[in-house]
């Protein structure tokens, strides 16, 4: 039997469901731990971006075909993402990827997609009251939305309610600490240890 990686990980999923393994063991002992092990690969140099990107959208895939079954189930989620690109800046990869591996690794994500107005963030910060706000940037001329951002949070009073992170190819870990960010990732991965840090404390 010659299976494509995706048609093979599809059959292994549909194969342990019908030997009654619960959903959520498949979910957080199977593809969670698979998609973290190629995760860490890609950080320790391993793995290329395309690789990581291959991976990703397989679990992509199957979280979106089993997602029916997850209604009502025990899986409990790690916490709540509100997820968006700043104002000016219509770059979306870096996002989605980071996305997919959020909720890969069993996040709540509620992507605000691009060119997201500050007052959007503070208003989605404030009424659904996520664990973590996630800011994408990868223009350089639209870095000083993040720190719109943020300097809006505070005076609306949510800051103190949201953890911030963010991320892209413009950001550096130092311009998180001038901002006030709670964490910088730059990459995916790292987004996505920090969103599992911020939640563990």
């Amino acid at each position: 039997m010659n299976l494509s990686p995706p048609e093979e990980i599809q059959y292994l999923v549909n194969k342990a469901l019908s030997q009654k393994i619960p959903l959520a063991d498949i979910v957080e002992k199977g593809l969670r731990i698979g998609l973290e092990g190629v995760g860490a690969k890609y950080e320790a140099g391993e793995y290329f971006l395309a690789e990581l990107l291959f991976a990703v959208s397989i679990i992509d895939e199957l979280m979106t075909n089993i997602r029916p079954l997850l209604e009502g189930g025990t899986i409990e989620s790690r916490g709540r993402i509100v997820l968006g690109t700043v104002r000016g800046d219509m770059h979306d990869i870096g996002k989605n990827i980071f996305k997919m591996m959020a909720e890969g690794a069993g996040f709540n994500v509620d992507d605000l997609n691009v060119d997201v107005d500050p007052e959007l963030f503070v208003q989605k910060s404030r009424d659904d009251e996520p664990d973590i706000l996630g800011l994408s940037c990868l223009l350089t001329t639209a870095l000083p939305e993040v720190k719109v951002v943020i300097d809006l949070l505070k005076q609306h009073e949510v800051r103190y309610r949201v953890a911030v992170i963010i991320g892209g190819n413009a950001v550096t870990k130092e311009f998180g600490q001038e901002t006030g960010a709670d964490g910088t990732a730059l990459n995916a991965v790292e987004g996505v240890n920090l969103c599992k840090g911020i939640i563990s404390k």
